[in-house]
């Protein structure tokens, strides 16, 4: 028996309206319908896989995250930067993907990587943060990267 995909991660939210909100507005991520589980639970789509949402008192994870890729890095790192959920500064991985952290209005730390840190504006970025190890150790292993317009 082997996995064969990841289908879903799911993140506590303090206010779970607030927290939709923040992944509709921020990645345009979708509701979909969601069974009761006799607990408060929203589920958001996200390409072919789901963010689900659920409301406990719990605090988040200081380290534990999950990633998405964005279409605009430098649109999704304006808007973290002016909101003031930017954690740290991006990093350029030896392969050239770059990722970044921020948290969410629950505390939830999301990573958003990108594929080629050549497309980006030093202007706006600034120098990235250098990762090393070998190029073959990537974000995007396994499956095909992004494509970006330059």
């Amino acid at each position: 028996m082997k996995a064969t995909g990841l289908n879903h991660v799911s993140v506590h939210a303090n206010d779970l309206e607030t927290s939709a909100r923040f992944y509709e507005e921020f990645f345009g991520m979708r509701r979909v319908p969601t069974p009761d589980f006799g607990y408060p639970v929203i589920w958001l789509e996200v390409g072919e896989l789901q963010v689900h949402l659920f409301d406990r008192k719990t605090e988040a994870p200081q380290y534990h995250h999950f990633a998405l890729d964005v279409d605009d890095y430098t649109a999704a790192f304006k808007e973290a930067r002016r909101r003031g959920i930017l954690e740290g500064r991006p990093r350029r991985f030896p392969d050239g993907a770059v990722q970044m952290y921020i948290r969410d209005p629950a505390g939830n730390r999301v990573e958003l990587d990108w594929p080629d840190s050549s497309t980006l504006d030093p202007a706006v970025f600034g120098e990235l943060e250098q990762v090393d190890g070998p190029a073959e150790a990537t974000i995007y292993s396994g499956r095909p990267r992004p494509s970006v317009a330059r």
